[in-house]
């Protein structure tokens, strides 16, 4: 068959359909822009995840909710998706502390809702820009235990710094027990199949006390500062 006879099987255009899915790339704009506008005041900062099905009796929500406090009052905006779980813990920790709390909410069928404890709360209907924001100004990622909403921010995050795609951030996991079966699946079975290289397992680390995880932080940036480079504003720039 030829190209023109394939061509000639495809569904004509709906007009209405068209217009409505050009006019999306506006909204996509404003909320890349909203996103760069408000955003760029709360450096440095740290972006924290973990499920959303958290009850706040939860240990979990408990460590989540300690881990922001304590950023918070070293100096670091907290940065979460701005829902109910550990979201919250992460927001509620933040506001008591000394920085700003950020949510970055996303609209969905079921499941998000906002949580009251933020400062700066913006709202997505996409995926995609949200993770970009979650990124951008982010000078750590923490992840706490966490569904397949975390594991996609966790496989972002490590796929752009292994793809010098944005700049290396600390990368820390909460929690050993949670997390032990997927690092051990990563050595197991992307490293001893080459689908990674030995070096990509030091992209992240896994801890367990609050504390340690902002010692983590603060050891990394000891000899460099929070502010990126010339180079890694470059690599922000295309993200």
């Amino acid at each position: 068959m030829s190209k023109l006879e394939k061509t000639a099987h495809l569904r004509p255009i709906n007009d209405t359909m068209l217009t409505r899915e050009s006019w999306k790339i506006f909204q996509i704009m404003a909320e890349f822009v909203e996103g760069f506008e408000r955003l760029a005041q709360i450096k440095p900062s740290v972006s924290i995840f973990g499920s959303a099905r958290t009850a706040p009796d939860h240990p979990y929500y408990r460590q989540a909710e300690e881990i922001a406090r304590l950023l918070s009052d070293a100096g670091f905006s907290v940065v979460s998706g701005g829902g109910p779980g550990i979201m919250e813990a992460v927001n509620k920790g933040a506001c008591a502390g000394k920085s700003l709390s950020i949510g970055l909410n996303i609209q969905l069928p079921r499941e998000q809702v906002g949580n009251p404890y933020q400062d700066i709360s913006l709202n997505f209907r996409h995926f995609f820009s949200r993770k970009v924001m979650f990124v951008k100004y982010a000078a750590a990622y923490v992840c706490m235990p966490g569904g397949f909403g975390t594991l996609d921010e966790l496989m972002e995050i490590l796929t752009l710094i292994q793809t010098n795609k944005t700049r290396r951030i600390p990368v820390i996991l909460v929690h050993t027990p949670f997390w032990e079966g997927l690092v051990e699946w990563i050595r197991q079975g992307l490293l001893a199949e080459g689908m990674i290289n030995a070096e990509d397992l030091e992209l992240f680390k896994v801890l367990d006390e609050p504390q340690a995880v902002v010692d983590a932080i603060f050891d990394y940036y000891e000899h460099r500062g929070f502010e990126p480079s010339a180079e890694e504003r470059e690599l922000l720039l295309y993200l």
